[in-house]
């Protein structure tokens, strides 16, 4: 598996990232999806990186850089039929990585609090992210998790 820092332009990707934004729909009340769209995750402060095994799509993650010292993890997907590969831990991993050598000192996330996201957030639990309050934007939300790790 390569992951890249990604531009967005793939149809895959484009596929990829509809996948998601129609789950969060489907899932959480219109005030509470957080997901970006394509055109949010080509902001400046946003780096997307995409996981490929030949030229099959496997995956993507994004890290948003809110100051020095704070970033945010957004669009974490694996497409539904890639799923248990180990994937999402190995994206999770590289932006840990990508964050650290950027000086970035703490990781937020927010994800939903439904049982559809117990698997995501038992990944970020096993890999060091701890429940917080709200950051950045946010606001408390019952359909809202928030969770930090210091780096």
């Amino acid at each position: 598996m390569r992951i890249i820092v990604d531009d967005l332009s793939h149809p895959q990707v484009h596929a990829l990232l509809e996948e998601h934004l129609e789950d969060m729909r489907a899932t959480s009340p219109p005030e509470s999806v957080h997901a970006l769209d394509l055109s949010g995750l080509k902001h400046p402060t946003i780096t997307f990186f995409s996981a490929w095994e030949n030229d099959e799509l496997l995956g993507c993650i994004a890290i948003k850089q809110h100051n020095k010292a704070q970033g945010e993890i957004k669009s974490m997907r694996t497409p539904r039929a890639k799923r248990g590969r180990g994937t999402a831990r190995l994206l999770l991993l590289h932006l840990m990585d990508f964050a650290r050598e950027k000086g970035i000192e703490a990781l937020y996330l927010e994800t939903g609090s439904m049982a559809f996201f117990e698997p995501a957030r038992q990944l970020y639990a096993r890999h060091g992210f701890e429940f917080c309050g709200p950051f950045a934007d946010y606001k408390d939300d019952p359909n809202s998790c928030f969770m930090m790790c210091l780096l």
